[in-house]
């Protein structure tokens, strides 16, 4: 009950000083209340995308709300206004900007998975850039001293595992510990019609993993947000005053093709199709093509006895430095144009585990992070079927689904 109230108070809030449309509400949360893709499944139906408009390309909406303001911002390289960086978009328009906050990947997007982020000054602006990864997940409060209001724009995937939306969690904690602000400005779910996967077991909590939500999601990232106020995720309960942009003319049937890569690894739309369960291989011995121009659309390793296909692991900057099996050839499938029968799959991890030999070892101990959970492991282990395994997470898919209307802002497909 407490949830749906919260939800119909955001539905109805608007931004203090913008002027609104009927069409696209700004909805608020507070403490207050490419190459390779393959055709989209039937809940994923095409549309033309020359009327859709992401948060951030509706500036009369929000930039009433920044002006006389100190801005920090989380951004990276997919936070455009068309061909234009939202920084320099803002700066242009006279908003006053005091720092940047990069995610993984840095502020332009070009540093590998994992990799150290170093706090840097932006070449162009001249901005401060500090780093949301590694060490400091969260803005402190020093760092924000300076800020009146925290702008996050970026583009997500709908899958648990991939940060940005667990930078977005630490923000959110920051800003209302320090009782600063958010203006969320959201984009589309490339795979939003997508709910599958284990729901995290809170044991298994981490930064590839913060809620109990599937590993596919089928949120935005404005859908998201509503939810971990309305479930009190946050430390101590605490609620961010969140006011966000929603997509203009998006649905939870659309397919979105991403105009820019949102990471290094995710270069297109057939491997941000794959991604919810090709991911899963990084806590296992077998690679996911990086080190090739093809990561996440290619699965091998050098024990697989099928060798009809094969790829060799090499360091690519920007890309891989040192991918897993460098300079191995490595044996197994090639998926880049394949064409899904379902949107999310574990044939390709059983056949795998199965043909490894390898029993637990097949296992790193990053997989239960991924998995969010340990019984994936051991269903595997036990050579359940996938069907066995898929109906085990039924309940907790049910749950959640139920749990996650009371949050959409956008129409369902369901």
């Amino acid at each position: 009950m407490l949830s749906t109230i919260l939800r119909t108070a955001a539905l109805s809030l608007t931004l203090a000083s913008c002027q609104q449309t009927a069409s696209v509400p700004a909805v608020s949360s507070s403490t207050s209340a490419n190459a390779g893709s393959v055709p989209s499944a039937p809940a994923a139906q095409a549309k033309p995308q020359t009327s859709l408009l992401t948060g951030a390309q509706q500036t009369e909406l929000y930039l009433p709300y920044l002006q006389g303001k100190r801005v920090g911002m989380v951004v990276n390289q997919t936070s455009t206004v068309g061909k234009t960086h939202l920084v320099d978009t803002l700066l242009s328009r006279g908003v006053k900007i005091s720092i940047i906050f990069a995610p993984e990947h840095g502020f332009r997007g070009d540093a590998d998975a994992g990799a150290h982020i170093s706090n840097t000054t932006d070449s162009k602006t001249g901005l401060p850039i500090l780093s949301l990864y590694g060490s400091n997940k969260k803005p402190s409060p020093e760092q924000l001293k300076e800020v009146d209001v925290v702008l996050f724009d970026i583009q997500d995937v709908g899958v648990r595992f991939y940060t940005y939306s667990s930078t977005m969690h630490y923000v959110m904690e920051a800003c209302a510990e320090q009782n600063k602000p958010m203006l969320l400005l959201d984009r589309p779910n490339p795979i939003g019609y997508l709910i599958d996967g284990p729901v995290l077991d809170a044991k298994y909590k981490s930064f590839v993993g913060m809620n109990t939500i599937p590993i596919a999601h089928g949120l935005t990232l404005g859908e998201y947000a509503l939810m971990i106020n309305g479930q009190k995720w946050l430390k101590n309960g605490v609620q961010a005053q969140v006011k966000t942009i929603p997509v203009k003319n998006y649905n939870h049937k659309m397919f979105y093709s991403l105009p820019i890569k949102p990471s290094p690894n995710l270069p297109n739309d057939q491997s941000i199709k794959l991604y919810p369960f090709l991911c899963l291989f990084e806590g296992t011995t077998v690679s996911q093509g990086r080190g090739t121009q093809m990561p996440f659309q290619v699965i091998g390793a050098p024990y697989y006895p099928d060798k009809t296909f094969s790829f060799t692991p090499v360091p690519i900057p920007g890309m891989s430095m040192d991918p897993p099996y460098k300079n191995q050839v490595c044996y197994g499938k090639d998926l880049r144009n394949l064409k899904l029968k379902e949107n999310f799959t574990l044939s390709y991890l059983l056949d795998f585990y199965q043909k490894s030999g390898q029993k637990e070892k097949f296992f790193n101990n990053f997989f239960k992070s991924l998995a969010g959970t340990d019984e994936l492991q051991k269903q595997i282990i036990a050579g359940k079927t996938e069907k066995e395994i898929r109906d085990s997470w039924k309940p907790g898919l049910d749950a959640y689904k139920k749990m996650r209307k009371q949050y959409l802002l956008y129409p369902d497909f369901e």
